[in-house]
């Protein structure tokens, strides 16, 4: 059943692929099946779909509904947010917003230079929040590997939960020469992750920087996550890896540079600050999918 169609934008993170949906003012919601039609495209392929719905709470701007491609809830998405900035940001003129997500508030703003910076929250450490199927006391290091027992491709990961549950592998050559498109699904379904995870694998390059690539979780091979360069961030800095002020580089995001990601000792938490890029924009039934571009750039119904 088709709906009246909505206002969209075709957004990137570093490369991380976010169409920004305009649902202020409507009580229904972006479904699954528009979610899996769009990503099914090349011109609207997406990592996550960042809802923009009115806001539920008093001093929030506006409630935010993540979806992944394949149609599943994402509890975070830090590259989508600061997307959505950006786009409320050229509407209303404002820099700071107040956002509420399933995973909790995020208070985010836009800085002179064009980055945006996002309080990602406090990270989650203990083994039945993150959750984990099993109980690990410590989980800056737990038992889980693949390839042969005597000599694994991966092992010991460090786990955290930023709203959505990690794994992050440390590997001591380059994140790419690794077979993360194979591995990524086998360690996303693992039944050490009841609710799923993103795989991150990991690269220390000095005290102060980090190269990573993640499989994230509903969505695939990405090529930036940024909940994921927090958890990695955070898991450095926990394990003596790094100090708690990283730059993330993200082996595999076409526009090159980094995230930086701050673990706060003041408050504990952690405030990532990147880029966005508008690309395009258009309308959508947020039922179905179908879209088109908006006439300036050269309408196309899909």
């Amino acid at each position: 059943m088709m709906s009246a169609p909505v206002e969209f934008a075709k957004m990137n993170g570093l490369g991380n692929k976010i169409l920004v949906v305009d649902m202020r003012g409507r009580t229904d919601k972006v479904t699954p099946q528009a979610a899996i039609a769009l990503n099914a495209s090349a011109d609207t392929q997406f990592d996550q779909i960042m809802a923009i719905h009115d806001p539920k709470a008093v001093g929030t701007d506006a409630w935010i509904d993540i979806l992944n491609c394949d149609g599943t809830k994402a509890q975070a998405c830090g590259n989508g947010t600061r997307c959505v900035v950006q786009a409320l940001a050229a509407e209303t003129g404002k820099k700071a917003f107040t956002f509420q997500t399933v995973a909790g508030i995020l208070n985010a703003v836009e800085l002179e230079d064009g980055t945006i910076s996002v309080d990602m929250g406090k990270p989650v450490f203990e083994w039945d929040k993150i959750p984990l199927a099993e109980e690990f006391f410590d989980t800056s290091r737990i038992e889980l590997q693949i390839g042969p027992i005597d000599n694994p491709v991966l092992h010991s990961p460090s786990v955290a939960s930023m709203g959505n549950p990690h794994a992050i592998f440390w590997v001591n050559r380059d994140v790419m020469s690794f077979d993360l498109a194979r591995f990524g699904p086998l360690l996303e379904n693992h039944p050490m992750f009841p609710e799923r995870a993103n795989i991150t694998l990991a690269e220390v390059t000095s005290p102060t920087s980090v190269t990573t690539r993640t499989w994230e979780r509903g969505a695939g091979l990405t090529l930036a996550c940024g909940s994921a360069a927090c958890a990695t961030a955070v898991s450095a800095a926990r394990t003596g890896r790094t100090g708690r002020k990283v730059a993330i580089k993200v082996a595999s995001s076409p526009q090159g540079g980094s995230l930086i990601i701050d673990w706060r000792e003041s408050d504990d938490h952690v405030v990532m600050t990147g880029p966005a890029e508008w690309e395009w924009s258009g309308t959508v039934d947020p039922s179905t999918g179908l879209w088109s571009r908006n006439e300036a750039q050269g309408a196309e119904a899909r």
